[in-house]
């Protein structure tokens, strides 16, 4: 600038200013940048679930606890249930926005300047909402680039297992599910194979992430306060942290249009097994028997089936007799009970707030699409405000120029 404006102009540019606050305005400015794209991303990831879930709702599968078949469950409630866990991440990551967008320009290297410069003005100039005001404070604090590496961590932590999720559930014991082709590769030398590389990878990367976050919070650690070199070092962190979790979540939404749900293999499962075996011990205590009690008979139900290798609902009276024989419990009871119940049955029965059931899925996939368009225009208006303040920055800078 000064080659090209000379010593009276150029000289003037380094005024009121250092290294250390311009390093941390630049900083803040691209991590406020990044984390609304992460959000819009976030959202368009969440969007693809809810979209997957809106044509899956009778899509009957098994639920899972400690990886063994729980409950008779639909994959519109898993879907909705990762819907849930990004939309907290969307969240958290809005959050921290609102700590990231406050400008530390003017605080020089560490303790101010004697010059008459106006904070405020170059903060709104910038599209920031408000200040670092404590000088030491914004030139040396390094917090708010941990929170938002630590907020991503979380959302790969999340990401990874949907990943592991479709892993498993794409393996041929399972055949729940089926990748699309351009997000699998062949085996080097066995071309029947069709592994998950990048939903692998995504498990990986989220790892990474998470060293990214160890590496900052151990640099910062054994600080001084003000500024040291070492803060140099965390600048590599966010760029990867921001690259990974922008290209993981752009691929998950590409995975989840173009899956392909295996709805006869999923229903085949859930109904091999004695999954309906709450639902029983939940219909006796209807007919005023305490839980302890119906439990304990369902349980020998699955017992009696498991030895006789046949589902409870092909049990005989006989069998069902030896379930209720240290009761009052009147077998008849149990049987009717035992033949009235299915897996579909079963989900329609679920009524409680937030449950699998049938009716449920409607109301959170109505709910879900609503809080998807409100947040939509919440980001919006952020970007727009930056935005409008940057241009109108340029043009200023313009009519300077002429």
């Amino acid at each position: 600038m000064i080659k090209k404006a000379g010593m009276a102009s150029g000289g003037k540019m380094h005024t009121a200013r250092s290294r250390n606050d311009q390093v941390v305005l630049d900083i803040r400015m691209k991590i406020r940048d990044d984390i609304n794209i992460v959000c819009n991303c976030l959202l368009d990831t969440i969007e693809a679930l809810v979209s997957v879930a809106k044509n899956h709702q009778k899509t009957i599968m098994p639920l899972y606890t400690h990886l063994q078949q729980a409950q008779a469950g639909l994959f519109s409630h898993y879907l909705l249930a990762h819907t849930d866990v990004l939309t907290r991440d969307f969240e958290r990551l809005y959050g921290t926005f609102e700590r990231i967008n406050q400008s530390p320009l003017g605080s020089g290297p560490v303790g101010g300047t004697s010059i008459p410069i106006d904070r405020h003005s170059t903060a709104k100039m910038l599209g920031f909402d408000g200040l670092v005001e404590n000088s030491i404070d914004a030139t040396s604090t390094r917090d708010f680039v941990a929170e938002y590496v630590a907020m991503i961590s979380i959302m790969m932590t999340n990401l990874s297992k949907i990943s592991e999720d479709f892993v498993i559930w794409s393996t041929s014991e399972f055949s729940f599910i089926e990748l699309s082709d351009e997000f699998t590769s062949p085996s080097s030398v066995m071309p029947q194979k069709k592994n998950p590389d990048i939903l692998e990878l995504t498990r990986g990367k989220t790892a990474e992430i998470i060293g990214n976050l160890t590496a900052i919070l151990t640099t910062v650690k054994g600080l001084a306060s003000g500024y040291g070199r070492d803060l140099q070092q965390i600048k590599s962190s966010i760029w990867s942290t921001s690259k990974i979790s922008i290209s993981a979540l752009l691929i998950l939404k590409s995975i989840l249009l173009t899956l392909k749900v295996n709805e006869k293999q999923m229903k085949k499962v859930t109904e091999s097994s004695n999954l309906i075996a709450l639902d029983i011990a939940e219909k006796l205590v209807q007919e005023g028997i305490p839980f302890r009690i119906t439990h304990k008979i369902s349980g020998i139900l699955v017992q009696l089936a498991h030895i006789s290798k046949k589902p409870i609902s092909k049990l005989t009276l006989s069998e069902i007799k030896k379930s209720v024989a240290y009761t009052k419990v009147d077998p008849k009871v149990v049987s009717k009970i035992i033949s009235s119940i299915t897996v579909v049955s079963s989900l329609k029965d679920r009524t409680s707030f937030g449950s699998s059931g049938y009716d449920e899925q409607k109301r959170m996939i109505s709910d879900r699409i609503q809080k998807i368009n409100q947040y939509r225009i919440d980001v919006s208006k952020r970007e727009n405000k930056i935005s409008l303040s940057i241009d109108n920055l340029k043009k200023q800078v313009n009519v300077i120029i002429k």
